[in-house]
């Protein structure tokens, strides 16, 4: 058996194997009330369909004000939460696991979709958008100057990612994962970049990782004890003075204290126009650092585009899950190309596409 095609346990959820789809933003909610469309079913229902053993939904917002953009998702009301719950039935019928990606975009939010129009930087209020927020008052390049979030705005935060997760097990999500990476939210609080606060949340590492601690232990105990919380990280900002290897394995093992239960493992975002070495694979490297120093699984994700690549991730013990995006959206059916292609022997298949089964002649 391929080690691709091993299944995975995180709690009480057990994947039917380890190529996972990742959280893609769509910016298709052109009601801009966050509510998820037809779009979604069918975009992530292919891929269920299409053999992966997690699907995770979009970046979906805990509270208004923290989408990227007027178009995102969100999961901070009960429309919202219906609307996505025969989204997570569809995928659980056809054998995969759904989960969902929960964030707070912070200074990154209300700002242009990445298509559909040919403007950038920040939505004003003249156009649906809103003052943002952030650890301190300090803006992302292109975006407007957000405004330093209090302490009892930062609390509230906390609860609306408990809540949040609460609707979203409800809806039939059986992951969680938190987004503290690509320059959002909790990111911006975990990097010396954008968080030069002075109080209990800022200073030393130890306060900059305080809320994605709290968001943790909120969500933990929102959501009990036999669903699997992930956290996606940026292991490193690809920027002077930001995240540096010490400082992301210090901030892994916070997570993994706190009660994450897998780590999620990308990179940049927080920084507009990195000089990134993009390659396949080239985001191994930051994972097999945070599993060498960490006791909980671990996650990969960049630009896989063969089966192999991901095989070889999993066999050379850099990673235990690897991610994939673009890859599904070219086919959405990878992994059962994936299977083929490895000698795996799967029994989901689906059915009625059983006339273009992969054989070997």
């Amino acid at each position: 058996m391929s080690e691709v095609f091993t299944p995975i346990t995180l709690r009480s959820i057990t994947a039917r194997n380890r190529l996972w789809v990742t959280p893609m933003c769509q910016y298709v909610v052109h009601k801009q009330d966050g509510v998820p469309t037809s779009w979604h079913t069918v975009h992530l229902g292919q891929f269920a369909v299409g053999g992966a053993g997690v699907v995770l939904a979009e970046a979906t917002a805990v509270a208004p004000e923290g989408r990227i953009s007027p178009q995102d998702t969100g999961i901070w009301n009960d429309e919202q939460a219906a609307a996505w719950a025969p989204i997570a039935a569809f995928i659980t019928e056809h054998g995969a696991i759904p989960g969902i990606q929960l964030s707070h975009a912070g200074r990154k939010a209300s700002t242009r979709p990445l298509w559909g129009t040919d403007q950038t930087g920040s939505v004003p209020a003249t156009e649906g958008g809103w003052d943002t927020v952030a650890p301190s008052a300090i803006a992302h390049e292109g975006d407007a100057v957000p405004r330093e979030i209090s302490v009892d705005e930062i609390h509230r935060v906390i609860r609306d990612f408990g809540t949040a997760a609460r609707r979203s097990v409800d809806a039939g999500f059986k992951i969680i994962e938190l987004h503290a990476a690509h320059g959002y939210l909790i990111h911006q609080f975990l990097s010396p970049l954008s968080n030069t606060r002075t109080d209990e949340f800022g200073g030393s590492p130890e306060n900059r990782a305080r809320l994605l601690e709290l968001v943790i232990r909120e969500v933990r105990q929102q959501i009990g004890e036999d669903l699997p919380i992930l956290v996606r990280l940026s292991a490193t900002d690809w920027a002077e003075g930001g995240l540096t290897n010490d400082l992301i394995v210090d901030i892994g093992r916070r997570a993994e204290a706190a009660g994450a239960d897998l780590l999620d493992v990308s990179t940049g975002g927080l920084v507009a126009h990195q000089k990134i070495p993009v390659a396949p694979g080239y985001q191994v490297p930051f994972a097999k650092l945070l599993r060498d120093n960490t006791t909980i699984p671990v996650s990969t994700v960049g630009l896989f585009t063969e089966p192999q690549q991901v095989e070889d991730a999993l066999t050379n013990h850099q990673a235990d899950v690897v991610l994939v995006g673009r890859e599904v959206l070219r086919d959405p059916h990878f992994p059962l190309r994936a299977a083929h292609v490895l000698g795996a022997n799967i029994d989901y298949f689906p059915a009625p596409y059983g006339h273009a089964r992969f054989r070997n002649r």
